[in-house]
C-alpha cells in the first residue's frame, strides 16, 4: 500500500519519492528539500516491499548517510528499521567489498593505512632515493601526497597537475613522480591500500569478475546517490556499473553547485547523466524553504549567463523580504570598515550567530579581522587562518616588535629560528647576550654565520630611520620574502597573498604603535555552545551547506572574484560563477555584495579604479539596489543605472548553450565553438576587457585581441561576440 505523502511533499518531492524504476535524475536546487526527498523516498521503498538490504544509498559523509536512514526510520515507525540498507561513503562501501574480494594484482591479505601511514611511505621512499638532501625547500611528504592524490582522483598527469595547481614545485616534477611510482609499488608490496586505492581497486575487482558485479547488481536493486555534482569520475564509473544502464538508480545533486573541482569533483558527471544512463527522468526541485523571493531572483540570474547547465528557476512563496544590496566602498581599503558597520546595523535585526560574511580566499578577511576586533565584535572564522594566526604574519610581525621591544624574547627567537645551527638553546644565550651587551659570545655567532650578521645589520638599519608603519612593513616583507619561500616551499605563493594583505593593512596607518595594538587585539576563539553569539567569517568552500539570515560576500572585483586564474579556462571560469551563486544562496533574508571602486597599489602609494566582477555585471539592475560609499561617509543609494553596467551586447555574448529537448529539465550542453575564421580580424566584445581589435587567430578555437587598457590576450572564442562587417568597418 502506497501511504498518500502529498500533505508532506511538494509536487516535484512527490514525483522524485515515486519515481522508483529506471534511472531517475533529481536536480535539487538549493534549499529545495534535498535530504527530506530522499528520507521520503528510502522509506516509500520499504513500504513498497522492498528489502532494506537491497538498497544503496551511497553519500559523501557517513553523518549524512545516517541521518537519513534514522529519519526514514522514524517515519516509518513501528519499529520498522532500515538496519539492512547498505548506507555510507563511497569508500567505506569500497573497503566492505575488497575484504571479501581481493582484486586482481594486489595481495590476497589488504590492510588500509591511514594518512599518517602514507606520508611514512613517503618519507621512506625519499630517503631511499636519497631525494632533498640538504635541500630544505625540497617538498614535504604531505604535499608530495597532496599532489598524488590529486593526481589520482582527477586522472590527470602528476605533472599537469603540477603546472597547473602548484607550479613552483615544478623543479622538483621528475623527484615527485619518481616517488609517486615509488608510493605505489611499496604499498602493493605489502598489501597497502590508501584511501584513494579503494575506489580504483573496487573498480578493477568489479570490471574483472563478471560473475560478482552480475551478483552485485542482484543485490543491489536500487541505488541512490547523493550530492552527485560532487562526485569524481571514477566515483561516477562505480556508479554506472553497480547500477547497469537500465537499473534503478537516483542520482541526486545540483550541477550549480559544483565547487569541489580542486578535489577531483567533476561537474560532467551530473550533466552527462541522461546520456550515460539513457532513457533517465529527469525531476528538478525549484522550491526554495531557505531564502526570500528577492534573494532568488537575485541567484537565479547569477546562473542565466551559464553557458552549461540544467536549466532551473528558484522560487519561493516567500515573496516579502529586503531587494538584495550591491554596496559600493571607494576602495578596498574602506571595504573592511563599511562590512564591520554593516554587521553593527544587523546586530539590532539578527543574532550574531545568524550573520555571516564569505570571501574567496582566506586572506581576504584579514582587514576586517582588524576592524572587528576593534569594534569588540566577536568572530569565528572557518577555512584559512586568522591573520593572527598565520605563521608567516607571525614571523613578520615579530621584526616589528623587536624594534618596538628589544626584550620581546618570543619574537627574537622567531627571527632566529630560520639560522642554521641555531636552535632553542643557542637562541636563548644569543638573546640573553644581545640585552647584556655580551659582545663576544654575539661576535662569535656572526663570524660562524653570516646571515645572522645579516640579520642584526638589516634591524640595525630599521633602527636607524623613522619609518611609515607601510614603509617599514616593506622593508621587512622584502628582506624576509627569501626566508619564506624557504621556510615554507610548499605553499608560499598562497602565503605571499597574505603578506601583501598585511602590507595594506599598515598602509593606512600613521602610528606604528596603533598598528601593533590593532593587530594584537585578541578575539578569543569561541567555544562549543558559544558559536551562535558570534559572527562567522567563512570561505565560500567552507560554507557549502549552511545558511544565515544575514550574508555579506566581500571582494568582487576582477582578480579576486573570480581569481586572476580562473580567466583563461572556460570549466574554471564557470566554477567562479557557480561559486558566487553557492554564496548568495547561504542568506535567508538579506544579501549584500560589497565591490570595492578602487585596490590600492602598494609602492606606487595610490589607489587604482577596479573591475567589478562579471558576475556581478551581468545581473539586471532590477534584481538588486546600488549604494556606494559617500566622500563625506556612509552609504546612499545610487539612482539610474549601475556605473560599471556596459551595454548589453557587450555584456552578453551569443549563449552556446542549447534548449533542452525531449525530456524535461534534460542537460544543457555547449557544442564546441567552431573554429576561428581566419578572414575575421575585426573588432569583438569580451564581458570583462570590453571592446578589442582582433590581431591573430590561434586555432583550433581561440583570438589573440588588443584590450584598450588591458594590452594583449589570448581568448577562446565562445568568450567573444564578435561585431559584425559595419562594426569592422567602423572600427
Amino acid at each position: 500500500m502506497t501511504r498518500d505523502f502529498s500533505s508532506s511533499l511538494n509536487p516535484s518531492q512527490l514525483e522524485a519519492v515515486y519515481a522508483t524504476e529506471g534511472p531517475v535524475l533529481v536536480i535539487a536546487g538549493a534549499g529545495s528539500g534535498k535530504t527530506r526527498t530522499i528520507v521520503y523516498r528510502l522509506a516509500h521503498l520499504v513500504e513498497q516491499g522492498v528489502s532494506p538490504s537491497s538498497i544503496l544509498l551511497l553519500t559523501f559523509t557517513r553523518k549524512a548517510s545516517q541521518e537519513m536512514l534514522q529519519r526514514a526510520a522514524d517515519l516509518l515507525g513501528e519499529g520498522r528499521g532500515l538496519a539492512r540498507v547498505q548506507g555510507g561513503t563511497f569508500h567505506a562501501f569500497a573497503y566492505g567489498m575488497l575484504r571479501r574480494h581481493t582484486p586482481p594484482g594486489w595481495p590476497d591479505r589488504l590492510t588500509v593505512i591511514d594518512r599518517s601511514d602514507a606520508e611514512s611511505l613517503i618519507r621512506e621512499a625519499k630517503a631511499e632515493l636519497g631525494f632533498g638532501k640538504g635541500d630544505r625547500s625540497f617538498p614535504k611528504a604531505s604535499t608530495i601526497l597532496d599532489n598524488v592524490s590529486k593526481s589520482r582522483n582527477k586522472e590527470f598527469a602528476l605533472r599537469d597537475i603540477l603546472s597547473n595547481e602548484s607550479f613552483h614545485l615544478l623543479p622538483y616534477a621528475d623527484e615527485i613522480e619518481t616517488l609517486g611510482d615509488t608510493y605505489d609499488r611499496k604499498k602493493r608490496a605489502c598489501g597497502m591500500l590508501d584511501y584513494d586505492d579503494l575506489l580504483f581497486a573496487l573498480e578493477t575487482l568489479l570490471r574483472s569478475d563478471e560473475e560478482l558485479l552480475t551478483n552485485v547488481r542482484r543485490r543491489f536493486e536500487h541505488v541512490m546517490v547523493d550530492e552527485y555534482q560532487d562526485t569524481n569520475l571514477v566515483q561516477a564509473r562505480l556508479v554506472e556499473l553497480i547500477a547497469g544502464k537500465g537499473g534503478n538508480v537516483m542520482a541526486v545533486g545540483d550541477d550549480a553547485q559544483s565547487i569541489y573541482s580542486f578535489r577531483g569533483a567533476n561537474v560532467q558527471n551530473i550533466l552527462s547523466f541522461p546520456q550515460v544512463f539513457p532513457g533517465a527522468r529527469t525531476i528538478r526541485l525549484e522550491r526554495n524553504y531557505r531564502s526570500t523571493q528577492p534573494i532568488l531572483g537575485f541567484t537565479n540570474q547569477i546562473l542565466a549567463q551559464s553557458r552549461l547547465l540544467f536549466e532551473k528557476k528558484l522560487w519561493t512563496e516567500d515573496e516579502g523580504g529586503p531587494t538584495p544590496q550591491i554596496i559600493r566602498p571607494l576602495s578596498d581599503l574602506s571595504q573592511a570598515r563599511l562590512v564591520a558597520g554593516k554587521i553593527v546595523e544587523l546586530r539590532k535585526e539578527h543574532p550574531p550567530g545568524e550573520i555571516a560574511v564569505l570571501f574567496r580566499a582566506g586572506y581576504q578577511s584579514y582587514h576586517l579581522e582588524v576592524e572587528l576586533n576593534k569594534l569588540g565584535i566577536r568572530f569565528a572564522k572557518f577555512g584559512g587562518l586568522k591573520y593572527t594566526e598565520a605563521a608567516h604574519i607571525k614571523d613578520v610581525l615579530s621584526f616589528v616588535r623587536i624594534l618596538r621591544n628589544p626584550s620581546d624574547t618570543p619574537s627574537w627567537h622567531r627571527v632566529l629560528a630560520p639560522i642554521k645551527g641555531v636552535g632553542p638553546k643557542t637562541s636563548a644565550r644569543l638573546v640573553t647576550s644581545l640585552l647584556s651587551g655580551d659582545r663576544e659570545y654575539v661576535d662569535s655567532w656572526r663570524k660562524k654565520r653570516p646571515e645572522l650578521d645579516a640579520l642584526l645589520g638589516f634591524l640595525d638599519e630599521l633602527r636607524s630611520r623613522e619609518y611609515s608603519p607601510g614603509t617599514l612593513l616593506e622593508q621587512i616583507v622584502k628582506f624576509y620574502t627569501p626566508q619564506l619561500e624557504e621556510r615554507y616551499p610548499d605553499d608560499y605563493p598562497r602565503r605571499e597573498a597574505g603578506l601583501e594583505e598585511l602590507l595594506q593593512i599598515a598602509a593606512g596607518y600613521k602610528e606604528l604603535d596603533l598598528f601593533l595594538a590593532d593587530l594584537s587585539l585578541e578575539n578569543p576563539e569561541p567555544r562549543g555552545g558559544e558559536r551562535e553569539e558570534v559572527v562567522t567569517l567563512s570561505t565560500i568552500h567552507s560554507s557549502k551547506g549552511l545558511e544565515w539570515n544575514a550574508v555579506c560576500i566581500i571582494d568582487l572585483i576582477e582578480d579576486r572574484f573570480p581569481s586572476r586564474h580562473a580567466m583563461n579556462r572556460v570549466e574554471e571560469f564557470e566554477e567562479e560563477r557557480r561559486l558566487l551563486y553557492v554564496a548568495c544562496t547561504r542568506a535567508r533574508k538579506y544579501l549584500a555584495l560589497f565591490v570595492p571602486k578602487a585596490v590600492y597599489r602598494r609602492g606606487k602609494e595610490t589607489t587604482e579604479p577596479a573591475t567589478a566582477s562579471p558576475f556581478v555585471r551581468e545581473i539586471p539592475g532590477e534584481y538588486y539596489e546600488e549604494w556606494q560609499e559617500n566622500y563625506t561617509g556612509g552609504l546612499s543609494q545610487t539612482k539610474g543605472a549601475p556605473e560599471y553596467r556596459r551595454p548589453p551586447s557587450a555584456l552578453n555574448p551569443p549563449q552556446q548553450r542549447t534548449k533542452p529537448s525531449g525530456t524535461p529539465g534534460a542537460a544543457a550542453s555547449a557544442p564546441p565553438p567552431p573554429a576561428p575564421d581566419p578572414s575575421t580580424m575585426g573588432f569583438c566584445n569580451h564581458k570583462v576587457f570590453g571592446r578589442g581589435k582582433i590581431v591573430a587567430v590561434i586555432p583550433p578555437d581561440k583570438y589573440r585581441v588588443n584590450f584598450p587598457g588591458f594590452g594583449l590576450k589570448v581568448i577562446l572564442a565562445q568568450y567573444l561576440e564578435m561585431e559584425g562587417e559595419q562594426g569592422r568597418q567602423s572600427g
